[in-house]
């Protein structure tokens, strides 16, 4: 899936010299929006580049114009034109008026386009089914429950590489957001309120899922692993992971709720049908919240190992 189109071989070498350079620049920032292993990520980076290569159109030349006119009218180049009663050009201007306009048009009709194309609700272009994902973010950690599959993770998102996932995601308590930097697209988590978001890995690999909203002294350890596996791995985890754990249900659920810092991963080897629906339109109480237990630690809920 091409989210974003890229420059035509040819049009543009100025363009192409840009980007080439912008991409060495940040060839370091592995792990981050900079380095995507999805087409969600592809497109969001695309968006950053050709942003920043729009905005130097005006940048560079802002800088280099103002170095030029310190050097030609200095106090010693006797040469310069001197205008004391000089007050108006319509040419300078049009100049001045005219590029900021257009680097705002650009903009705009850069994240217009992008804005679309990567819009969260969107199903990805793919002949596989997607795999179905429901999130709710806790105090402090993340729950992933697979209803197809039957299994339920904390604090580990185990995805197939090369197919989409729908995420369907809500919180237990206070807003947050779910974030995978290299995937794409970070959405809030809101309790009483389901968000929808696509995203796929194109390859197997491990990746640093985060909360980009504070929502508690234990916020800076709400962090998740994101594993991309082959087919057939995966296939072989679902397997393993069936049975062998907990059941997760609105008790073991009311558990889970109770704030935690303990960030180690467990799994679940079964999960109530319906949990997600009675987590999202409330019919579980929701969670504390950072400010009920401030400070102070919980007991692990069933389940953790």
């Amino acid at each position: 899936m091409k989210l974003i189109p890229s420059c035509k071989p040819g049009a543009s070498g100025a363009v192409s010299a840009a980007a080439a350079v912008a991409t060495l620049l940040l060839g370091g920032c592995a792990g981050g929006v900079m380095d995507p292993k999805g087409p969600v990520g592809q497109g969001n980076r695309q968006i950053i580049v050709d942003a920043t290569l729009i905005m130097l159109f005006i940048v560079i030349p802002t800088i280099l114009l103002a170095l030029w006119m310190a050097w030609r009218y200095r106090a010693s180049n006797t040469k310069a034109e001197y205008l004391p009663y000089w007050s108006f050009s319509g040419r300078i201007e049009a100049v001045v008026w005219a590029i900021p306009i257009l680097v705002i048009m650009f903009l705009s009709g850069e994240i217009w386009i992008g804005s679309h194309r990567l819009d969260p609700f969107r199903p990805l272009e793919s002949d596989q089914k997607p795999v179905e994902v429901q999130v709710v973010s806790l105090d402090w950690r993340w729950l992933f429950i697979y209803p197809e599959e039957g299994v339920a993770t904390v604090n580990e998102l185990v995805i197939p590489a090369g197919r989409p996932v729908h995420f369907s995601i809500t919180s237990s308590s206070v807003m947050n957001t779910f974030f995978v930097p290299q995937l794409g697209s970070m959405i809030y988590a809101m309790n009483g309120m389901v968000s929808q978001l696509h995203l796929q890995a194109d390859q197997p690999g491990e990746f640093r899922g985060i909360s980009g909203q504070f929502s508690g002294d234990g916020f800076s350890d709400m962090t998740f692993r994101v594993r991309s596996l082959p087919a057939d791995q995966y296939a072989g985890w679902v397997a393993s992971t069936r049975g062998a754990g907990p059941v997760l249900d609105q008790t073991t659920y009311a558990g889970l709720t109770r704030q935690s810092r303990d960030t180690r991963p467990f799994t679940f080897g079964a999960v109530q049908p319906d949990l997600f629906n009675v987590i999202a339109t409330r019919q579980a109480p929701p969670g504390p919240g950072p400010v009920a237990q401030y400070g102070r630690e919980t007991t692990p809920a069933s389940g953790e190992n």
